[in-house]
């Protein structure tokens, strides 16, 4: 996973860094076939804002949350985000079948 962190009007200080990478290792647990993510986080007049943009293998998904602070804005990003790859991943196995992907074995 290719993780590019961005500031707008904000100096990402090493912990803002190692917070958010932190995070991520929640998404890369529950579905590891993430190529690319791209955040931004920003300030506006007392609003601290984040987005993220994950790309996966046959989707691209745009996630952004806004709070006064830009740790809860963090938190409430990666739940927003934890759901919508969960349910990716949900379809995605309705879609083949019910079958994992590295499980070929047919039952009788």
């Amino acid at each position: 996973m290719n993780l590019h962190l961005s500031g707008h009007h904000v100096d990402l200080t090493p912990a803002m860094r190692d917070y958010v990478t932190s995070k991520f290792t929640r998404i890369t647990r529950h579905f590891d076939h993430v190529i690319d993510v791209n955040v931004i986080l920003s300030v506006e007049k007392l609003t601290q804002k984040i987005e993220a943009n994950v790309h996966l293998r046959g989707k691209d998904i745009f996630v952004e949350s806004a709070d006064a602070d830009m740790y809860a804005a963090i938190d409430a990003l990666i739940d927003k985000l934890d759901r919508q790859i969960l349910k990716h991943k949900e379809r995605n196995f309705e879609h083949r079948g019910g079958r994992e992907p590295g499980n070929l074995a047919q039952e009788d």
